[in-house]
């Protein structure tokens, strides 16, 4: 495990620019999906803002280096009266993984959920994300749900 006392989960920084896209392409890699420069520039900034509508983001630093991060945005749910968190990406460094980085991360958007009053937090991973969906299983609960998309 990640010596508990030098990982710090903390939010984003203008300053984490570099490290935060270089941690995001390599989340992007592994679904095997990219994003245009413009994407990038405008989610940082949205992730820097203050919208309620836009997502929000945490990183894990270890020994001054990030290496890892999530994003996550609340919304309505249609039945709840509370609003309800969205974890969307969830990306810890190779080198870390199976060191506690993930279930940290995981844990704070917990926090930020139930400080905001939205108790309820989900996500989801592609069914060969095994590594990932070994953590999930001890975190979290799986569901029967099947996403379908429009294209």
């Amino acid at each position: 495990m990640a010596d508990k006392t030098a990982l710090v989960v903390r939010p984003l920084l203008a300053s984490d620019r570099a490290p935060w896209a270089a941690l995001w392409t390599s989340y992007l890699e592994f679904y095997e999906t990219s994003v245009t420069p413009e994407v990038y520039e405008t989610y940082f900034a949205r992730l820097l803002g203050d919208d309620p509508r836009d997502y929000n983001c945490l990183v894990a630093e270890l020994d001054g280096k990030l290496v890892g991060l999530t994003h996550y945005l609340f919304h309505r749910h249609g039945w709840k009266i509370e609003d309800t968190c969205y974890l969307q990406d969830l990306f810890a460094h190779p080198d870390q993984r199976g060191t506690g980085v993930g279930r940290a991360l995981i844990e704070a958007v917990y926090a930020a959920a139930d400080a905001q009053g939205a108790p309820s937090v989900y996500w989801m991973t592609q069914d060969f994300n095994h590594n990932a969906r070994q953590l999930y299983d001890r975190i979290g609960t799986k569901t029967p749900f099947i996403k379908y998309s429009r294209g």
